[in-house]
This record gives structure tokens, sequence and C-alpha cells, in this order.
């Protein structure tokens, strides 16, 4: 009986470890009620919650798989750096060559918001290619036809920065000002999901997150168990929410305060855009 236990343990061990280091792509078609004709089959690619991960020598192993996705844009939506284990040459690496791959959009998470360097991580990631959107909206053209995509920063930028104001004051403040509403089939980049009723108030039609990390640990019969921002069994933890606005949450990539995850693999999320009818 004792070397049975002893060999479950070390199956899932062995199968824990396999888990955090086995990436998957997952390829999502989305259809889009209101998405201009000219961006039927759209591909973007959406890398989450990096926290100095490595798949790879200098993420190679990563920045493969991104390569062969071949998106047309690419969506980093936050905590690209670690605030506890600071390494921003590894951010920075990766960016720089997903930049190569294709347009990078990036919005910054808690972990960003805790750095006393980010302002000059956020200058070196423009520097090397990536579009910051703190609170900043852009146009994206295809054929003679656009849409907008625009981004929040994380509200403990603001609050470090002595904004008294509760989180959902400061997204809403910003998302009043990005009058997403008025803009062109707006996608929204946002890495807390939680906040997901006060993004589609705001007039996103599709938004990406991510921050919940799967849920960390993703149980047979009960599902999700834990994220930040939500506690134990998370609504928003991993895949797609609603239809217009529509919420993908990425699993993200690496891990932060808990160093394991459990039957939930790394990932990146590939989606093709499908123009509906509203």
């Amino acid at each position: 009986m004792l070397c049975l236990v002893l060999l479950l343990l070390a199956a899932l061990g062995v199968g824990a470890v396999w888990g955090n280091r086995s990436l998957q792509v997952q390829e999502v078609a989305v259809d889009c009620p209101g998405l201009p004709a000219a961006f039927q089959g759209f591909r973007l690619a959406q890398v989450s919650d990096l926290h100095n991960a490595a798949f790879g020598r200098d993420n190679a192993r990563l920045l493969a798989a991104l390569a062969q996705a071949e998106p047309e844009s690419i969506l980093l939506t936050g905590d690209l750096a670690d605030s506890r284990r600071t390494n921003l040459a590894v951010a920075l690496s990766f960016a720089r060559q997903a930049a190569a791959i294709a347009p990078v959009y990036y919005v910054p998470g808690n972990h960003e918001a805790r750095l006393a360097q980010y302002a000059a991580f956020a200058a070196a990631l423009e520097a090397a290619g990536v579009l910051v959107l703190a609170n900043r909206a852009l146009p994206l053209v295809r054929g003679s036809q656009r849409i907008t995509i625009a981004g929040l920063a994380d509200p403990g930028l603001a609050q470090r920065a002595g904004d008294p104001r509760p989180a959902e004051a400061i997204l809403g403040d910003a998302l009043a000002a990005l009058r997403l509403s008025s803009q062109p089939f707006p996608l929204l980049l946002a890495h807390r999901p939680e906040w997901f009723p006060l993004y589609a108030e705001g007039g996103a039609a599709l938004v990406f997150s991510g921050h919940a990390h799967g849920g960390q640990w993703i149980l047979p019969g009960i599902g999700p168990v834990f994220s930040p921002g939500q506690g134990l069994r998370p609504q928003y933890a991993r895949g797609s929410f609603g239809e217009r606005p529509r919420l993908i949450v990425s699993r993200g990539i690496g891990n932060a305060e808990f160093p394991l995850r459990l039957f939930n693999h790394p990932e990146i999320i590939v989606l093709h855009l499908n123009p509906t009818k509203e």
C-alpha cells in the first residue's frame, strides 16, 4: 500500500512539473457582432503574466510558438515583469523579440504597478518597439477599415502615485476618458478580469485580461480554485465569457506568489476574429 501511495505521489509530482513546463497554444474562433468585414480572420495572439518565466533559453520555445501562430498583432496583458523577483532583462528581451514577429500592444499589470522603476521600464518597452497602452487608445487598420485597440493601466499605478480612490473609481474615470462607446469596435486590454462588468459599461466590445493564472489549480469537479482579486472558485479564471461584450481570460505563462500550477498548463491564446451581424 505504501509503495502505491509513493508511486501516486511521484506520478503527481512528475505531472505537476510537466504541466508547469508544457506550453499550450489555444486556437479560438471568436464571433464578433459589429466587427468590420475587413477584419474577417484577423489573428491576435495573447500572452499574459510572464512573471520572468523562461521557456527555453532566452524564451526561445515561447517565441517559436508565438511566431508559428502567425499573429497579426500580439497582446501582452500585464505582469510581464515580477515585482517580487524583479528581472526586467527577461521581460524586455521577450518583448523586443516578440515585436519582431508582429506589432505588440501592452498594458501594465499589478506587478508593474509595484515597480519603483516602472516609468523606465515602460520607456524601455517603447524603445523596443512595444506600444504601451496605459489609458490610451490607438486605431488598428486592416484594408480600408479600422477598429480601436485601447488599454487600461492597472489602478495600482495611480494608487502608488498617491491617488486615494478605490480601484473601481480609478478605472471608471479612465474608461470614461477613453470614450470607447464612440470608437469603432473597441478592443480593450485590461489586466484584471474581475472588473469585466465595469469594462462592459465603459463600452468595450472585446476585452482581454490575465491576472487569474487560470485559478492556479484546476480540480476535477471543482474547477479553478483561487485567483487574486476574486478569491476562491473565481468566476473569471480562464476562457471566454459573454458575447458582446466578450471577455477573454488567459491562464498566463508564469507564476507569481504561488509557484505551482496543477492541471493548468501555461498558454498562448490565438484568436481568429469573425464578423457577425449585430
